[in-house]
């Protein structure tokens, strides 16, 4: 890769800055919106298969005891 001087560099970050689509405020407040309720869907899934093994170990640990 050749070397370029900090002036020709500055120059072509500020280019490809240009360059990038920055979200909307509304498209950003409502992916994040999708990510908690997403987030609150995987904690509620997680928290029910846990519920569902605990209750599997303790039938089996208490036939054995």
């Amino acid at each position: 890769m050749a070397m370029t001087n900090p002036l020709q560099f500055i120059s072509q970050v500020r280019a490809e800055v240009a360059k990038v689509v920055w979200p909307t405020r509304r498209e950003t407040t409502i992916t994040t919106i999708m990510v908690f309720i997403m987030a609150f869907f995987a904690a509620v899934f997680f928290f029910l298969i846990d519920q569902i093994i605990q209750l599997g170990l303790n039938g089996i640990l208490s036939i054995g005891g």
